[in-house]
C-alpha cells in the first residue's frame, strides 16, 4: 500500500467542489514554527564579558561561604543571650540577701562550709549550664554546611566543577541583572527558605488536596523548544466546596502552597541544568471561570506563591501565558504589578478566549496542544504516536476550497484514522471514499455540513476500505479571512 497526501487550492463555484491531483513533489507542508522563546545561553562562550566576570566573583563568594561555613544564618543569638541573662540575674537575686538576714547568719561555721541544699543547688546548675552549652553545640552543628551542598541535584561548590554549575548560578545572576552582592544574597535566602521548609524532601509528602487539585495544576507536554508545560486551571475553583477546602483557612492556604510548590520541583526534575539543555518549564494560565479578585482568599494565595516562586525559583520561567482572560484579570495585574520584577513581566502573554489556539501554537506544537484548547492532544491516546503523531498545516486563502487526499491503494484493506482541525473553523466540512475502479460508488463518510467557531476538539474519523482507493476531506472556506487548517492521519494495515 502506497500512502500520500494530496492538497490543492480551488476556487469555490456555487455548491460544486472540485478535487484536483497535484504532482507528488507537491507534499504537504509540516506546521511552522511560529516566533516563541529561546532561552539565554549558559555556554560561558556566549557570555558577554561583565556577565562572566560576574559569575566568577559569584563563584568565588559562594566557595568562601561553603568552605568558610558561612553560607547559612546561624541560629538566633538572641535567644541564647535572652537565656543567659535571665539565669545570671536568676542567680544573683538567690545569691543576694538582705543585709539583715546577712547579719543574722553571720555565724563562723556557716561562713566556712556550705549547706548541703546549697552545694545541690550548686551542682544543678552547672549542669544546666553544660546541658545549654551542648544545646547551642549541636545547633551550630545542625547548620553547619559540608561540602556536598547541592541546589535541584547540583553541587554548588565551585571547585568541584560540576556541570550544572553555572546554568544555576546565572539564574541568580540573571534575576537580579548581574549584581553580584544582590545574586548571593538571593541564592543564600533560598537556601534558608529550603532548608528551613524541608523543600528538598517535600517530593516525598503525600498532600490530602493532591487528588482534589490534579485538574488544577499539572505538566504535560513540551514547547516548541523543548520547554516542559505546566498548565494552571483556575476555573475548578468555581466549585464552592473545592474553594473552601483550599483556601477557606490560613492552615488550608498553606497547604495549597506547599502543594504547588511540590508540582514547581516536580516540574524542575524534568529540565537539564546543563549548557545547552532546556532549563526552564512554560506556564499556561487559564483564568475560564476562574473566581475573580473579590475572592480575598484566592487573591492572597496568589500573591503568595508569586512571591515564593519569583524569589526562590529565579528564571525558571521561560514564558507566563495567561489565555481564556476576563475583564477583571487586569484589575488583579496591577493588584500584583508592584510584586513583580520587569524581567518577570516581560515573559507575560495574554490571550483573550477568541486566541486562545492562535496564541498557544505560537509556542507549543498543536500535537502537544490538549484537545480542550483546540489541539490534538488527547489524554490517555494511543492512536497517534511517533511519526503518525506530527500534525501538518494547511493555510487556506478566502472563498477556496482546499482538498486533503489520503491513498489506500491495496486491495487487503486497512483502517484509516484522520483528525482535522480549522482554527476558527466556520468553514464547511465533508469527507468521502473514492474508489479507484470508476465503476465503484463513492462512499459517503461524513455528509457535508457548516462547522462553527464553538467546534473545540479536532474532528477524528476512521474508515476501513475494501478496494484500492482515497480518502477526500473537502474543506470550504467561505469567509473573507484566511483559515489555517491542521491535520494528520494514520493507516493500520489489516493482518488478513
Amino acid at each position: 500500500m502506497t500512502v500520500e497526501v494530496k492538497v490543492e487550492e480551488t476556487q469555490m463555484s456555487g455548491d460544486e467542489v472540485a478535487v484536483v491531483i497535484p504532482t507528488k513533489e507537491e507534499e504537504p507542508k509540516t506546521v511552522e514554527k511560529c516566533s516563541s522563546f529561546k532561552e539565554e545561553s549558559n555556554y560561558l562562550s556566549d557570555l558577554k564579558e561583565f556577565e562572566r566576570k560576574a559569575l566568577d566573583d559569584l563563584k568565588s563568594r559562594l566557595e568562601e561561604a561553603i568552605l568558610g561555613n558561612t553560607l547559612f544564618n546561624k541560629p538566633d543569638q538572641k535567644k541564647t543571650e535572652k537565656t543567659t541573662t535571665t539565669t545570671t540575674e536568676s542567680e544573683k537575686k538567690e545569691t543576694e540577701k538582705p543585709v539583715q538576714e546577712e547579719e543574722e547568719e553571720a555565724k563562723p561555721v556557716e561562713e566556712e562550709a556550705k549547706t548541703e541544699a546549697e552545694e545541690e543547688k550548686e551542682k544543678t546548675a552547672e549542669e544546666n549550664d553544660e546541658a545549654e552549652k551542648k544545646e547551642h553545640e549541636e545547633e551550630e552543628k545542625g547548620v553547619a554546611i559540608d561540602n556536598n551542598v547541592e541546589l535541584w541535584g547540583v553541587p554548588l561548590l565551585p571547585s568541584k566543577l560540576a556541570e550544572g554549575i553555572d546554568v544555576v548560578l546565572l539564574k541568580f545572576l540573571r534575576a537580579r541583572e548581574f549584581k553580584v552582592n544582590d545574586a548571593f544574597e538571593m541564592l543564600k535566602k533560598t537556601l534558608q527558605w529550603r532548608n528551613e521548609n524541608n523543600i528538598d524532601s517535600i517530593l516525598e509528602e503525600d498532600h490530602d488536596l493532591g487528588s482534589d487539585l490534579s485538574f488544577a495544576a499539572y505538566m504535560n507536554g513540551i514547547d516548541r523548544e523543548g520547554h516542559p508545560v505546566c498548565y494552571n486551571v483556575y476555573g475548578v475553583f468555581e466549585k464552592e466546596e473545592l474553594y473552601q477546602k483550599t483556601f477557606g483557612t490560613e492552615e488550608k492556604r498553606s497547604q495549597f502552597l506547599r502543594w504547588r510548590l511540590r508540582l514547581m520541583e516536580k516540574g524542575i526534575q524534568k529540565l537539564n541544568l546543563k549548557p545547552g539543555g532546556v532549563s526552564s518549564l512554560l506556564q499556561i494560565n487559564d483564568l475560564k471561570n476562574s473566581p475573580g479578585i473579590s475572592k480575598k482568599e484566592l487573591r492572597i494565595s496568589m500573591k503568595q506563591a508569586v512571591n515564593l516562586l519569583q524569589d526562590n525559583y529565579p528564571e525558571f520561567v521561560a514564558r507566563n501565558i495567561f489565555i481564556n482572560v476576563p475583564f477583571w484579570y487586569y484589575a488583579l495585574n496591577a493588584l500584583l504589578s508592584p510584586f513583580l520584577t520587569q524581567r518577570t513581566k516581560s515573559k507575560f502573554v495574554v490571550a483573550r478566549p477568541a486566541k486562545v489556539t492562535e496564541t498557544l501554537l505560537k509556542y507549543i506544537p498543536a500535537e502537544e496542544i490538549p484537545v480542550q484548547y483546540g489541539g490534538f492532544k488527547r489524554e490517555n491516546d494511543f492512536e497517534f504516536c511517533n511519526e503518525n503523531g506530527v500534525v501538518s498545516e494547511i493555510t487556506m486563502k478566502a472563498g477556496s476550497t482546499e482538498t486533503i487526499e489520503i491513498s489506500a491503494d491495496e486491495v487487503g484493506g486497512a483502517a484509516i484514522t484522520w483528525e482535522v482541525s480549522v482554527l476558527g473553523w466556520e468553514v464547511n466540512y465533508k469527507e468521502e471514499f473514492v474508489p479507484t475502479d470508476e465503476g465503484s460508488y463513492t462512499v459517503i463518510i461524513q455528509k457535508g455540513k457548516k462547522i462553527v467557531v464553538s467546534q473545540d476538539e479536532p474532528i477524528r474519523n476512521t474508515f476501513r476500505n475494501n478496494e484500492p482507493g482515497k480518502v477526500v476531506i473537502t474543506i470550504q472556506n467561505g469567509s473573507s479571512k484566511k483559515k489555517r487548517v491542521f491535520y494528520r492521519y494514520k493507516i493500520k494495515n489489516s493482518p488478513f
